[in-house]
């Protein structure tokens, strides 16, 4: 249903590589709520996924970009406000990717090398992404950055490896580059944690398809499914939220504030 939450909003969506990312079903309620936008994802990843259908669906043009790489990211903010006309209203930062966890790296023995670039990939870019905003003034008065992370940053869970770091890291730039948005433009930030859900990138993890049972259990509502995420993002980036910044908001069904249930005991 549209209740035309984002009519004449403009923004940036990151890290949509197919039908199973949060940011694909973002795209599609955006598109769905009146907002215009330009889609991104890393070249490499672009060639992965199916963007091109995506861009298709939602009318939406493609511009390739390196979140980690402060020159691409230029260009992508100079150019998603030529094609769309003026400044921002939204950006959707949904990018993580750790190589320790790709290559099965017991925490205990990560690679530093890859640490950097799951830090640099998972985090930092949300910070150059904002900063690179910031120095273009490209946003408007009001706008919204949100960004996608998870419980592990905050409890621990050793198969997530070096990615709770990462999100740690996430959630402390979205306070304080929050901070210097509200001062500068009245632009919120935030983060959204999510359940943990089935994507591209989640099949990575070790036990991934355990931990999803372990939360459904966890969870007195369940797992928080794709769509619903991407309902609560668009609802950040209305004017509903305008006061709303700084803030991590969890968004998985009431795991985060249970401690055991019966059902994770398997009690009947």
């Amino acid at each position: 249903m549209s209740n035309n939450l984002l009519q004449g909003k403009k923004g940036i969506i990151f890290g949509a590589l197919d039908e199973n990312s949060i940011a694909w079903k973002v795209a599609e309620q955006a598109k769905a709520q009146g907002a215009e936008f330009v889609l991104t994802n890393a070249p490499i990843a672009m060639r992965m996924g199916k963007i091109n259908e995506l861009a298709e669906k939602c009318d939406a043009e493609i511009i390739p970009a390196d979140a980690t790489s402060l020159e691409d990211l230029d260009h992508l903010f100079s150019k998603a406000q030529e094609i769309l006309g003026g400044k921002l209203d939204f950006v959707l930062h949904s990018i993580g990717m750790s190589p320790n966890v790709r290559k099965a790296k017991d925490y205990a023995d990560l690679n530093y090398d890859f640490y950097h670039k799951t830090l640099d990939i998972s985090a930092m870019s949300f910070h150059k992404v904002m900063q690179v905003a910031y120095k273009q003034d490209a946003m408007n008065d009001w706008g919204s950055f949100v960004a996608l992370t998870h419980v592990a940053a905050q409890r621990t869970f050793p198969d997530y490896s070096d990615m709770a770091q990462a999100k740690s890291m996430l959630e402390s730039i979205a306070r304080s580059f929050g901070y210097h948005w509200a001062k500068k433009a009245k632009v919120r930030v935030n983060t959204i944690s999510q359940s943990p859900t089935v994507t591209t990138a989640g099949k990575g993890i070790s036990g991934f398809g355990d931990f999803i049972s372990f939360s459904e259990n966890m969870s007195p509502l369940g797992n928080a499914p794709a769509e619903d995420c991407a309902n609560y993002v668009i609802m950040m980036f209305s004017d509903l939220t305008r006061y709303v910044t700084m803030q991590n908001l969890f968004h998985d069904g009431g795991f985060s504030t249970t401690g055991i249930t019966p059902e994770a005991l398997g009690a009947e």
